[in-house]
């Protein structure tokens, strides 16, 4: 009865995702007040059925309903409870359930915190959010219901993929649609603006919420997904340029882009129909993603294969939602005004070099990830692109926009200095000369272009810390003084100092950890032993063990210095879901701070030795404090008072923004 429950609440939220899409921008365009106020109940009674539709469907998973099809396809009985619950969306079917919880969350969130806005832009941005949520619940009702029944049903379940059976793949999925389904809200903004006409700073500080919003999202749901492949995969590295992993990246590269686009519009003016643009760009991104994903053209670990019909509606989707915005855009933004203008050396000239290396930077990866599957479709052969293609063309695009980190925050807006702004850096100069002197004694044999990446990520974290000191006036007037001026600062400048300090370790991370890693592959037997760094690793034999749904193979590794001082003990698996029928490689991993010592078993050899890989990994576990730094940055931020201030107090429209409505 609970599923039929959940299938009854997906059709009433398509019913009103119906009336949330047409009721409010008939208003709109007809200046009715009371229809555009309909859009607001129907996006908080979307998100309530749409949250009774996900609970049905957790409660099935929890209860180990398998007479419900997608149940038992992905859960058994004994699988652990956690997996059990991320079960729930980590199948086709209960992932698109999120995603449009998750968009009706964003729906409603701009209902309700956005009163202070226009009521004919409210209603238009509630109701394009309601056009793209009806267009995927259409999707789920007619090809990907998860409310399916099996009769009879079956005593167990066929258990989920064991690779997502981990706790970091419990909370990915959330938080990347957090993000991916965050930037349909700066989607449903930019649209909004083209047919209202207004494209101001009032504009950028209604959307900049949301868009930050998405962005801190995505940025934690990447590093938990490049994390998880870390330690999960057994493979010892953070990033293999997967194409499931580009089609997160995208969206991220083009949200950071608007990110500070928006930023200009708010504060100059400038760049409207550029941020505009950007908008429809990373939200196709993100559902370019989506198809990808899920159409059955990629083989991943973490993607969902499915039939060839899916995708095709989602691709249709795609089309209708971006080749339809991109219409719109050529039509209205011609008529748009241009905004501030503003010297090339300034904030603004900044922020535009910012993103077009952030959107070269993009379109590189989407051609190493699209050409492939173009040459295959067209049955001309085929390639792989792997980490040479990214490493030529990817990195020198990043390398001068981690430069500029440093030297954008520190220039004037409309006009600035860059003479000034270079000699109020020679701190972070300092930093990056010692930094890189340093790590050049520390790996004396390294590439000397590796220092490069080591020399930008300290200028970067310098930077940070030298635009802040700045604002606080440090050393410049008494201790206290600064303090004071420290508190007060907005939570806005807290956030971009994180993020950009962040930003600098997690580039000074990565290139140690692609530089500078060691590793060994060796079949040892009971009692031997394998050297890396400054470790010896004694292989102390194999033992059987037994988990909640698995049998393993735990190999035990006795860790010394080579001066034979005791460090730890190691116990990397190999694990055999019998239910899955598939096996899974568990590493175990000691990190000192600076270094990872990295530890995986393989297979048995005829003689009965083992196969063991150990790596070495310098600066590793930097990549993610870099990481949650950026998404800190983000989330404080967002908490800053003046943002939701704006939001909520009512403002009157403004006659004449631009465009006739």
């Amino acid at each position: 009865m609970i599923p039929e429950l959940g299938h009854f609440a997906l059709v009433l939220a398509t019913v009103l995702a119906i009336i949330q899409s047409v009721v409010p921008l008939v208003g709109a365009a007809a200046g009715r007040a009371a229809w555009m106020a309909v859009g607001a109940p129907a996006a908080f009674g979307q998100l309530i059925a749409l949250t009774v539709a996900f609970a049905a469907l957790t409660w099935a998973y929890v209860a180990s309903d398998f007479s419900v099809l997608n149940v038992l396809q992905n859960s058994h009985s004994a699988k652990p409870m956690l997996f059990k619950v991320a079960g729930v969306w980590g199948n086709h079917e209960g992932s698109m359930l999120l995603w449009v919880l998750v968009l009706a969350l964003f729906g409603a969130g701009v209902a309700a915190a956005g009163r202070g806005m226009p009521m004919t832009l409210r209603a238009r941005v509630v109701a394009f959010q309601g056009w793209v949520g009806l267009g995927f619940l259409t999707f789920i009702l007619a090809t990907s219901n998860p409310f399916l029944r099996v009769d009879p049903p079956p005593l167990d379940g066929l258990d989920l993929n064991p690779l997502l059976q981990d706790p970091a793949l419990a909370l990915h999925p959330p938080f990347l649609y957090l993000g991916y389904v965050g930037f349909s809200t700066a989607f449903s903004f930019a649209l909004a603006a083209l047919v209202e006409g207004r494209l101001d700073a009032a504009w950028a500080r209604w959307a900049r919420p949301w868009v930050l919003a998405a962005w801190a999202a995505l940025t934690v749901g990447i590093a938990l997904g490049s994390w998880w492949a870390y330690y999960e995969l057994g493979w010892g590295g953070w990033w293999f340029w997967d194409p499931v992993e580009n089609a997160s990246l995208l969206p991220w590269l083009t949200g950071t882009a608007l990110l500070h686009c928006v930023a200009v519009v708010e504060k100059r003016e400038a760049l409207k129909t550029w941020t505009v643009l950007l908008a429809i760009v990373t939200f196709g991104l993100s559902l370019l993603g989506t198809f990808l994903v899920r159409s059955g053209v990629l083989t991943s670990v973490h993607a969902f294969a499915v039939d060839p019909d899916r995708g095709i509606f989602i691709l249709v989707l795609l089309v209708l939602a971006v080749g339809g915005a991109l219409a719109l855009y050529a039509w209205r933004a011609p008529r748009l005004s241009s905004g501030g203008g503003f010297a090339p050396v300034s904030r603004e000239g900044a922020v535009v070099i910012n993103n077009l290396l952030l959107c070269t930077a993009a379109a590189t990866v989407l051609i190493g990830t699209l050409y492939p599957l173009v040459l295959e479709a067209l049955d001309a052969g085929r390639v792989s692109v792997g980490p040479p293609y990214y490493n030529a063309t990817f990195v020198p695009l990043a390398a001068p926009l981690i430069a500029l980190v440093a030297m954008g925050p520190l220039l004037a807006w409309r006009r600035g200095d860059a003479a000034a702004a270079l000699t109020r850096l020679w701190a972070a100069g300092a930093l990056a000369l010692v930094g890189v002197a340093v790590v050049a004694v520390w790996q004396a044999d390294g590439p000397p272009l590796a220092l490069l990446g080591i020399g930008l990520g300290f200028w970067a974290v310098g930077g940070a810390l030298v635009e802040w000191a700045e604002r606080v006036r440090l050393f410049r007037v008494p201790l206290a003084d600064s303090l004071r001026r420290a508190g007060n600062l907005p939570r806005a400048a807290w956030g971009m100092t994180l993020a950009h300090a962040g930003l600098g370790i997690a580039a000074l991370a990565m290139t140690g950890a692609s530089v500078y890693v060691q590793e060994r592959l060796v079949v040892l037997e009971v009692g031997q032993a394998v050297e890396i760094a400054d470790y010896r690793l004694t292989f102390a034999g194999v033992a059987p063990a037994v988990g909640p749904n698995y049998q393993a193979e735990r190999a035990t590794l006795d860790v010394t210095t080579l001066d034979g001082d005791a460090v730890t003990v190691l116990q990397p698996e190999r694990r055999w879901y019998p239910v899955a029928q598939m096996g899974t490689a568990e590493a175990a991993i000691r990190s000192s701070g600076f270094a990872d010592l990295f530890a995986t078993l393989g297979e048995q050899a005829d003689d009965g030795r083992w196969t063991i890989r150990v790596r070495h990994n310098p600066l590793v576990s930097w990549i993610w404090i870099g990481s949650g730094l950026m998404a800190l940055g983000g989330v404080v931020s967002l908490a800053d008072r003046r943002a939701w201030r704006t939001l909520r107090r009512r403002v009157r429209p403004p006659a004449a923004a631009g465009l006739p409505a």
